[in-house]
């Protein structure tokens, strides 16, 4: 696939090795674990090139992300379909095991450090590796130990680069000693500015802070009136102007907000948690989601294509119509609903049948048992339940019991405060 060369990403030398990097990179952690679901394979494969069809090439995974090393799977997968001497690949080992409650795991030691990269190796199904991270700093074992054991993979051929994520200066420059370091991965960003000055981070996303941290995204917001650009624009071009040795990798959140919608649903211009949300269920602007999702996913159609949420200012019978034309153009093969009405299933069904019926639904959100189940079954329309475990509520005592500061779970009103204490005695 080639690069779209009517969007230029600046080259970029990282570290003064000679790596060249697109200055713009995509971290891959998203679409196997993180902050929303994990995406299904092809779709990952379709966003990595994607990425790459954008003139991003350099893309960043590990073996910690996703069970069972399912992102670097995942990747190796993807540049099988990419030119693999014009992609950059950097992932990372020394995290043996990540838990919330029990805390990280970390081992530095030579031998992991060389059946860690073997493993990737393998994973990746290549036969290098650009750039290899020690992923966190193993401070009951030496610097100089784990450098030595990575200036011989160098020296084998199996990795190119070497980098330190989450280091100390110190660390840093014992490192850089015994070989040189070409990148030092760290958070940084307009609210994450802790290594311009050497300052301990604080929990961003719970009680105080996230109540402190929420006046600076309006803040932003203001500055994004202004500029013409989205808050995620606005955010990345302030970390690519620190410098031409910064190189970013926003993951797979920062591409669904730079251009949604990016999978098979429509109708949904923005999204805002002030303002709500803006719908636009046009036959104009189905039609042009349409084109512009085939694309994006490099697909010669779309198996179910979903109105994500129901235009209320314009006649169902006139999006349903549009629809129709693209399933009997074979773009889209079935059409589904998302948050509609029975009064909106009905009248849409009637211009052409409806597949799905997209909802939420547990053991919390039982609404669409009153109507909309019923519905369904009478006219024979499937319904795919999301957020079946609550958002999470289900999983488990743990989940219930202490919710991890960094999860998104934080930010549902149904997990935060006097909501919560009641929820839990639901649980």
């Amino acid at each position: 696939m080639a690069a779209d060369q009517s969007i230029l990403i600046p080259r970029v030398k990282l570290g003064n090795q000679g790596f060249e990097v697109s200055k713009l990179g995509f971290g891959c952690m998203g679409l196997s674990r993180s902050y929303i679901d994990p995406v299904l394979e092809d779709v990952g494969i379709s966003i990595i090139k994607h990425a790459f069809g954008h003139g991003v090439t350099f893309f960043d995974t590990s073996d910690l992300y996703g069970a069972n090393n399912a992102n670097e799977n995942l990747v190796g997968k993807a540049l099988k379909q990419l030119p693999r001497e014009k992609v950059q690949l950097a992932t990372k080992f020394g995290i043996v095991k990540f838990d919330y409650n029990l805390g990280v795991v970390i081992n530095g030691t030579p031998e992991y450090v060389r059946s860690c990269c073997e493993a990737s190796l393998k994973c990746l199904d290549v036969e290098y590796i650009d750039l290899y991270y020690q992923h966190r700093i193993d401070t009951s074992v030496p610097i100089e130990d784990t450098m030595g054991e990575l200036k011989k993979l160098v020296e084998e051929g199996k990795i190119k680069y070497i980098g330190l994520s989450e280091a100390s200066p110190d660390t840093i420059r014992r490192a850089n000693a015994v070989h040189p370091i070409t990148a030092i991965q760290m958070e940084w960003s307009l609210w994450t500015r802790d290594i311009e000055e050497e300052i301990p981070s604080l929990p961003r996303f719970s009680g105080e802070n996230f109540d402190k941290n929420k006046k600076l995204y309006w803040n932003l917001e203001k500055l994004t009136e202004k500029h013409e650009c989205t808050p995620a624009q606005l955010a990345l071009s302030w970390i690519l102007h620190q410098g031409d040795d910064v190189v970013p990798i926003p993951g797979f959140e920062a591409v669904a907000s730079r251009e949604s919608p990016i999978s098979h649903k429509f109708g949904i211009v923005k999204f805002d948690y002030s303002s709500g949300v803006v719908i636009n269920g046009t036959p104009e602007y189905v039609r042009s989601c349409c084109e512009a999702s085939l694309k994006r996913l490099d697909v010669e159609y779309i198996d179910l294509y979903y109105q994500h949420q129901i235009d209320t200012s314009v006649p169902i019978e006139d999006t349903m119509g549009e629809l129709k034309k693209l399933v009997e153009e074979g773009k889209i093969k079935y059409i589904g609903l998302s948050e509609a009405s029975p009064d909106t299933i009905r009248r849409a069904n009637a211009v052409h049948p409806i597949t799905a019926i997209q909802m939420e639904w547990s053991l919390w959100t039982r609404d669409i048992e009153e109507e909309i189940v019923p519905l369904c079954r009478e006219l024979g329309i499937g319904i795919v339940p999301y957020s079946p475990l609550g958002r999470g509520f289900f999983v488990g005592r743990a989940v219930v019991e202490s919710i991890p500061a960094n999860s998104f779970l934080a930010s549902i009103p149904r997990f935060s405060g006097e909501n919560f204490d009641k929820n839990k005695k639901l649980y």
